[in-house]
C-alpha cells in the first residue's frame, strides 16, 4: 500500500506522453482531461503520502520530476504551436535546471532531499491554471479567455522564480547556516 503514492506518480509519467499524443493531434479536450487526471492524481497522491505515511525518499523525486515534466512538455508543445512565446518554457527549464543542480547538490553534500513547500505549490498551482486555460481558450466558446493566459503564465513564472529564491535561501544556503551556527 505504501507504494500506491510511487505509482500514481508513476501513471502522471505516462500521462506525459498521452498528452503529446492528444496535442499533436490537435485534441484538446483530450488534452484538458489528461492533464486534469494528471493533476487529480498529483492531488491525491500527496494525499496519501501525508495521510498514511507513505512519504518516501523515491517519492519525493518522482512526484516533481512527474509535475516539472508534465509543465515542460505542455509548455514546449505551446511554443512549437505559437500559442507562447519561447521564452516562457526557456525559463521554466532553465528555472528547473537550478532546482536540479540545487537538489542535487544537497542530495550529495548533506544527504537530504528536498521537498515541495507552500511556495511550490502555489507557484505549480499558477502553471497549472494557466496550462488548462490555455487549453480551454483553443476550444470553441472559449477564445476570450486567450486574453489572459500570457498575463497568468507570466505571474506563474514570477511565482516560479520567487520559489526558486525561497528554496535557495531555506534549503540550500540555509541549512549550511544552520550547520555552521551549530558548530559555534
Amino acid at each position: 500500500m505504501k507504494n500506491i503514492p510511487n505509482i500514481l506518480s508513476a501513471t502522471r509519467l505516462a500521462l506525459v506522453g498521452v498528452f503529446v499524443y492528444y496535442f499533436v493531434r490537435h485534441n484538446y479536450t483530450s488534452c484538458i482531461v489528461t492533464y486534469a487526471i494528471a493533476f487529480l492524481l498529483d492531488i491525491l497522491d500527496g494525499f496519501l503520502a501525508r495521510r498514511y505515511g507513505w512519504e518516501s525518499d523515491v517519492g519525493k523525486i518522482l512526484d516533481p520530476l512527474a509535475d516539472k515534466l508534465l509543465l515542460l512538455t505542455a509548455l514546449v508543445c505551446f511554443a512549437k504551436q505559437g500559442w507562447l512565446p519561447w521564452y516562457i518554457p526557456i525559463a521554466m527549464a532553465a528555472k528547473e535546471l537550478c532546482m536540479l543542480i540545487g537538489g542535487l547538490f544537497m542530495l550529495g553534500k548533506k544527504n537530504v532531499v528536498v521537498s515541495a513547500d507552500r511556495y511550490g505549490k502555489f507557484a505549480a498551482g499558477f502553471f497549472n491554471v494557466s496550462v488548462l486555460l490555455m487549453l480551454l481558450s483553443y476550444l470553441p466558446g472559449f477564445e476570450g479567455l486567450s486574453n489572459f493566459t500570457i498575463p497568468l503564465f507570466l505571474v506563474a513564472i514570477l511565482c516560479a522564480f520567487i520559489t526558486l529564491v525561497h528554496y535557495a535561501r531555506t534549503q540550500v544556503f540555509g541549512a549550511g547556516i544552520h550547520a555552521k551556527q551549530e558548530h559555534e
